[in-house]
């Protein structure tokens, strides 16, 4: 195609971007810079005093408001002639659906969650319309292709589950700062700011472990009219200092692990507490929602000490029965909700101390609750370029040239961007290619509800489903239900699989459909008696969604091909725009090459193996390994699997 042609297939292109975050900004720059005519961009975020060191169409008089208008008005008065569409929405809101996408020659991802990604790759798979995908994290970042029946779509390849930890560890041995998070967040600011319905694990398991729960209920109720104050105080007894005595009771814990001492109120407060600032403990008249300034602590990279930590903890826990009440037994941790980032960090740190483990600031224990990997602006202004050249390649129908683009932190064989050929669809993908799936369960045992919210919604990201079993539809969630059949469902929700009108048991093959992705899958179903509650939690187990097989004798894969996010998985390698969140990755971005390159090359240098690094590579590793290590959460996971690209079948 010439210049002239390629220029008017850009200037007549409709193109959806979905974002307008850290990615999303560099990305509706540079496709206005490119000649880009006509652009259409959702996002349903406001902006954020955050967002400003590195989303740069956005000021400090821009925050609160949506990001997607302010972006579409920063870039048209340096681009006044061309048209921008912003929709101020959720990209799964019903308007956005199969109709819409057709619209557009090409849609352009800059999210930062998994949920969403997937939404909008079914809905691009159901419109046809090819999909370029993107995310970065830190200094390393990718750009994929996703066309349907040509490449592998976004959900070919399973995702690595995020690391989890047993609960016996966070609740009785923590051993790294990480598990003090954990239970600071998922356990005791849910037991007393959230659902108070939901079971809780929050008491150290022992031998007194019944009167211990028993005594637990009275300790986490705050009746109204209790003074804060000595609430505060039997709450801070109880879990670090009561819950520790009731662990060290059990000897046999603690042969080969360091003790844990019990810390109790009046060892770091004083008989009455007041607040740095002068204001007594009454003093609800000031206006603070955070505990650091109402303390008088301005700097959140400061490692507080035991006693600050305290104080936090109880000016945290007071400013929420203070301020916050009518959210208490509504609430989940929201890394960008300051008094509770305050809260979980001073929680963390006290008991921190007590098991020995050294303690963090609130900056980086934000990072471990919030799983956050800083986000860099030049890693996103790079993959938004890459982005547009892919975006090109495909206005011009050029299927050939389609690269996976690879950005790294250090040079690999003198290269920093590592392009690689696109994947052909996996054939055991159930999402493109419609393989069943199968599913363990205890159909005895399991709720509809269980396998709803667990499999269906969580593991395959349906929003509307409709699951039918044969010809009978046993659960349905729609707008235009009639209350009869919407009660009928509501009843099913209840029952055990076996249980319902059309049982589920081992041999049944459900069919799920969501109609507003327009996708359908089968589940086979296979009861199962039991399962290991620490490494089954769910009490069902997903399985047939498989990686591509490797013929041994040749070493290429039998008509799959090697994931798009085998590099760097997309779902993980977020965009960055309120800091990049992260659960889990698969490998390395080192483990890519260049189109060009053989693959007995490839696995001698650019790949590194286990016997020997080249120079730069072994930097890539070792830095990629000291994420894992560094961030200490552990919920960036590196692969060493370094030959598992070479083992893999190409377009």
């Amino acid at each position: 195609m010439s210049s002239e042609e390629q220029l008017s297939a850009i200037k007549g292109a409709k193109v959806l971007m979905v974002g307008a975050g850290g990615i999303g900004c560099e990305l509706l720059k540079t496709l206005a810079l490119s000649g880009f005519q006509d652009i259409h961009i959702i996002d349903m975020d406001t902006i954020e005093v955050s967002n400003l060191n590195r989303q740069f169409l956005f000021r400090q008089s821009h925050v609160g408001q949506s990001k997607a208008k302010v972006a579409r008005d920063a870039v048209l008065r340096f681009r006044p002639n061309i048209s921008i569409t912003p929709y101020h929405a959720n990209v799964k809101e019903s308007g956005f659906n199969v109709d819409f996408y057709k619209e557009f020659d090409v849609v352009l991802n800059g999210l930062d969650n998994l949920d969403a990604r997937r939404h909008v790759n079914r809905l691009c798979l159901a419109a046809d319309v090819p999909l370029v995908e993107s995310g970065t994290t830190g200094f390393l970042g990718q750009v994929t292709v996703h066309l349907k029946g040509k490449t592998e779509c976004y959900e070919c390849q399973p995702k690595p589950a995020p690391k989890t930890y047993p609960v016996c560890t966070i609740t009785s041995t923590p051993s790294k700062f990480v598990h003090c998070i954990v239970w600071a967040k998922d356990l005791l600011f849910a037991k007393l700011f959230g659902d108070k319905n939901l079971e809780n694990d929050l008491n150290v398991r022992s031998s007194d472990a019944t009167n211990l729960s028993e005594h637990s209920e009275d300790v986490f109720e705050c009746r109204k009219g209790k003074d804060i104050e000595q609430y505060g105080r039997r709450i801070y007894d109880h879990v670090f200092g009561h819950n520790i005595e009731v662990a060290l009771s059990n000897e046999e814990t603690w042969k080969n692990r360091n003790r844990p001492r019990p810390i109790y109120s009046k060892d770091v407060f004083p008989d009455k507490l007041t607040k740095e600032n002068g204001k007594t403990e009454k003093g609800s008249a000031t206006d603070d929602v955070s505990a650091m300034a109402s303390l008088g602590l301005k700097n959140p990279q400061d490692i507080w000490s035991l006693a600050e930590n305290s104080r936090v903890f109880y000016e945290s826990l007071r400013l929420f029965f203070l301020k916050r009440q009518k959210e208490i037994g509504n609430l989940t941790f929201d890394k960008d909700d300051q008094l509770a980032v305050e809260f979980v960090t001073a929680a963390a740190n006290i008991r921190a101390s007590s098991f020995g483990i050294p303690l963090h600031s609130l900056f980086e224990a934000k990072g471990i609750a919030g799983n956050i990997v800083h986000a860099v602006a030049t890693t996103n202004a790079i993959i938004a370029g890459l982005i547009v050249i892919e975006a090109i390649k495909v206005l011009k129908k050029d299927s050939n040239s389609y690269r996976m683009t690879y950005c790294l932190e250090h040079p690999s064989k003198k290269l920093l961007l590592m392009p690689v050929e696109p994947y052909e669809p996996n054939k055991s993908c159930y999402v493109c290619s419609e393989t069943p799936l199968s599913l363990e369960v205890n159909t005895h045992h399991s709720k509809l509800r269980d396998f709803v919210e667990k499999i269906v919604k969580a593991k395959l990201g349906m929003n509307f489903p409709v699951i039918m079993s044969g010809a009978s539809i046993i659960y349905e969630i729609g707008e235009d239900l009639e209350e009869d059949m919407v009660a009928i469902y509501a009843a099913n929700l209840e029952r055990a699989l076996s249980e319902l009108p059309s049982p589920v048991i081992s041999g049944t093959v459900l069919t799920i459909e969501d109609l507003q992705q327009e996708f359908s899958c089968r589940i086979n179903i296979k009861h199962r008696e039991e399962f290991d509650e620490e490494r089954e939690p769910d009490g069902m187990l997903l399985s047939g969604w498989v990686e591509a097989p490797v013929d041994k004798n040749n070493n290429k894969s039998i008509g799959n091909g090697e994931s798009t996010s085998s590099a760097l998985s997309m779902e993980e390698i977020q965009e960055g725009e309120k800091d990049v969140e992260i659960q889990e990755t698969s490998e390395s971005a080192e483990n890519v090459t260049g189109k060009k390159r053989k693959l007995s090359e490839v696995s001698k240098g650019t790949i590194p193996d286990h016997s020997g690094l080249p120079d730069e590579s072994s930097r890539n590793q070792n830095q990629l390994e000291k994420l894992d290590v560094d961030d200490e959460d552990d919920e960036l996971i590196i692969s060493n699997d370094w030959e598992s690209l070479t083992k893999k079948k190409r377009l």
